[in-house]
């Protein structure tokens, strides 16, 4: 069975985004292993950082992501330069890497800055949502949707309509 990793930086506080990532996990039960990594925040002491600090922090965050990624894995780094896909276009993806012998698919969401570039060249996939800019907490409802709805796509299921 696939496992399916979303790692991503910071926690959700708001019930309702909980409850529907939890919804979609319950879902998604069915056909993967599914689990979301919460990795903590940077903190940067000024309230307007240069770009030398950004720079430090998506560095420390994205060691930290990293880690999580095993050498084997299938990595997609949500970015919004990253290629747009269809719901059946990721449903293909996701069958693809299953087909190629992969066995973990990590999903990676950047904090507030983004991620770094180190993590962006360790990605299979470059992967974006939208050309628009959502905030991280419903990035991951929205991406756990998707993967959901993914694996409805490639099992003839009719959630997806």
């Amino acid at each position: 069975m696939l496992r399916i990793n979303i790692i991503c930086i910071g926690k959700i506080k708001e019930k309702y985004f909980t409850d529907a990532i939890a919804e979609y996990a319950k879902r998604l039960g069915a056909f993967c292993r599914f689990e979301i990594v919460e990795l903590a925040e940077e903190r940067i002491k000024s309230n307007t950082p240069n770009r030398s600090q950004i720079d430090e922090v998506l560095a420390a965050e994205g060691k930290r992501m990293l880690q999580k990624i095993a050498p084997q894995d299938y990595v997609a780094a949500m970015c919004i330069e990253g290629r747009l896909l269809s719901s059946e276009e990721l449903a293909q993806t996701l069958e693809n890497v299953a087909v190629i012998g992969k066995s973990t698919v990590d999903f990676i969401i950047g904090g507030s800055y983004g991620l770094s570039d180190e993590v962006k060249r360790r990605a299979d996939l470059r992967l974006s949502m939208s050309r628009m800019t959502f905030p991280h907490q419903l990035a991951r409802v929205i991406l756990s949707e998707q993967i959901y709805r993914a694996f409805e796509i490639a099992n003839n299921g009719k959630y997806h309509k």
